[in-house]
C-alpha cells in the first residue's frame, strides 16, 4: 500500500512541481505566485518545497526550500544571512525563578544590546560602544576572513561588523527563558548576522541582478537572478555567505553566554546549562545530496531536519515553541519549518490590533508592552498548532516550551 504522504503537489504550467506542507494552515495568492515563479527557474532541481509557515517575502518566499543545480539563487538567501535559533536546557526549574520576573527581564536587556537607533540619530543603541571579551574572541576568529572579502570589496568595510558581534538587532528577534512540559528552564534566542550580513546579501543581489541584466536573462522576477558555478562571482559569493553564516552562528553563541551570565547576576541558586542544546540556522545555503544528486539547498525560512536531527521551531510571543527531531523526509529535502509563519504584514498588525489586544494577547509573559512591538503580536502569526500538525512527517516534538520571559529588540 502507498504510503499516504502530508503535502498538496500543485503541478506548474511552465516548471517543475511545487509540494507544500500546508494542510490546515492558510497560504496568501502572493506567496504561492512567489513558488510558481521559482519552479520555473531552469536551475532549480526535481521540485520547491514549501513549509507550513509559508508566506511572502521580500526576494523570495519565506519557508520555502529551493535546490538548485551549480547555481545560487542570492536574494533566495536573503539579507539576514544564517539567521537561526539557539536554545538550551538548564538544571532551573520554575520553582526557581523569581515571582516577579522583571528583574530577569531587565538583566537581559542590560547584558545584550538590542534593537535601533536611526543612523542620523547617532550611535546604533543595538550595537557595542565598547564590545566584551566575548565579543573580541569570536571576532578574532572570523577577522582574517572578513579581511579576505574585503580586500575584493571594500565597500563592505563601512559596515558596523565588530561592534554587532553578540547582539539581537529588531523586528522578530528575540532572547526568551522558556518552561518547557517537565517544568525545566530553557534559554532560547533568534538571530542572525546582523548589518554585516544584510550589506554582504544587498550587495550580492544587486550584482546577480546586473549579471542577468547584462547576460540577457530572462527571469520571472528580477530578484530571482542566479549566479552559476563558474562565474564571476559565484565563488566570492559562496565565501561570503559562508562566512556571514558563520558570523551568525557566533552571534548566537556569544549573546547565550552573555544570557547565562545575566540570568545567574539574578538568579542566586547554582545551575547549569547545555544539558541539551541546538545551534541551527534558518536562512542559508550549503551543498548537500540529495537523491543521488549533489545540489545547493537554499532555506529561506527553514530548518534542516535530517534523521535524528534537533531543530527549534518557534511560536510568536505568547505562542509555544518546540524542539523537534528531524525525520529526513527526501520529498521536503529533510527540512521543516522555522516558525509559525506570518499571515499578516507587520502594516497590517499595527493598523488591526491595539496595545491592550497586545497585553491580552502576551498575558503571563514578562515582556515589553507596548505600540512598538504591536507587529509581533501573536495574532499576526499562523496558529503553531496547525503549523506542527501540517508537518508531523517533517519532524517529532521532543519539547514543548513556554515563554515566561521574552525580549525584543
Amino acid at each position: 500500500m502507498r504510503k499516504q504522504m502530508n503535502y498538496q503537489e500543485i503541478q506548474t504550467e511552465n516548471g517543475l512541481p511545487i509540494k507544500m506542507w500546508t494542510k490546515g494552515v492558510p497560504v496568501e495568492p502572493a506567496a504561492e505566485q512567489q513558488l510558481r515563479n521559482l519552479a520555473q527557474m531552469p536551475i532549480v532541481f526535481k521540485h520547491i518545497a514549501a513549509m507550513p509557515d509559508v508566506h511572502y517575502g521580500i526576494g523570495a518566499t519565506v519557508g520555502s526550500v529551493v535546490p538548485t543545480y551549480r547555481a545560487i539563487i542570492p536574494a533566495a538567501v536573503g539579507v539576514d544571512i544564517g539567521c537561526g535559533m539557539i536554545a538550551c536546557k538548564t538544571t532551573l526549574t520554575a520553582a526557581d525563578l523569581p515571582d516577579n520576573l522583571s528583574a530577569v527581564r531587565s538583566a537581559i536587556e542590560g547584558a545584550v544590546p538590542h534593537g535601533l537607533t536611526p543612523r542620523k540619530m547617532g550611535r546604533d543603541k543595538g550595537s557595542w560602544d565598547t564590545p566584551p571579551n566575548e565579543a573580541d574572541v569570536a571576532w578574532a576568529a572570523l577577522k582574517s576572513g572578513f579581511d579576505k572579502i574585503c580586500a575584493k570589496y571594500p565597500v563592505l568595510k563601512n559596515t558596523n561588523n565588530y561592534r554587532h558581534m553578540g547582539t539581537l538587532g529588531t523586528g522578530n528577534h528575540f532572547i526568551e527563558l522558556c518552561l518547557d512540559e517537565h517544568q525545566a528552564v530553557w534559554i532560547m534566542l533568534h538571530s542572525g548576522s546582523r548589518g554585516v550580513g544584510n550589506a554582504i546579501g544587498s550587495l550580492f543581489i544587486e550584482l546577480a541582478k546586473k549579471d542577468a541584466e547584462r547576460n540577457n536573462v530572462h527571469l520571472p522576477d528580477q530578484n530571482l537572478a542566479y549566479f552559476e558555478e563558474g562565474s564571476q562571482y559565484f565563488q566570492d559569493y559562496c565565501e561570503a555567505v559562508e562566512w556571514a553564516q558563520n558570523f551568525a552562528r557566533a552571534n548566537r553563541e556569544v549573546m547565550m553566554s552573555r544570557v547565562i551570565a545575566a540570568v545567574r547576576s539574578v538568579i542566586t541558586k547554582p545551575f547549569e546549562t547545555h544539558l541539551e542544546a541546538v545551534n541551527c540556522h534558518h536562512n542559508y545555503v550549503q551543498r548537500e545530496t540529495h537523491f543521488g544528486q549533489q545540489v545547493f539547498v537554499t532555506r529561506k525560512g527553514a530548518v534542516s531536519a535530517k534523521t535524528g536531527q534537533l531543530g527549534i521551531i518557534p511560536g510568536s510571543m505568547g505562542a509555544k515553541s518546540y524542539i523537534v527531531r528531524g525525520k529526513g523526509n527526501p520529498e521536503s529535502f529533510e527540512s521543516c519549518s522555522h516558525g509559525a509563519g506570518r499571515k499578516m504584514s507587520r502594516t497590517a498588525a499595527k493598523k488591526t490590533f491595539s496595545v491592550d489586544d497586545h497585553i491580552a494577547a502576551t498575558e503571563g509573559v514578562e515582556c515589553r508592552k507596548d505600540a512598538g512591538v504591536i507587529d509581533e503580536i501573536p495574532m499576526a502569526y499562523k496558529d503553531i498548532d496547525a503549523v506542527m500538525a501540517a508537518q508531523k512527517d517533517l519532524v517529532d516534538v521532543v519539547y514543548t516550551l513556554k515563554q515566561v520571559v521574552c525580549v525584543k529588540g
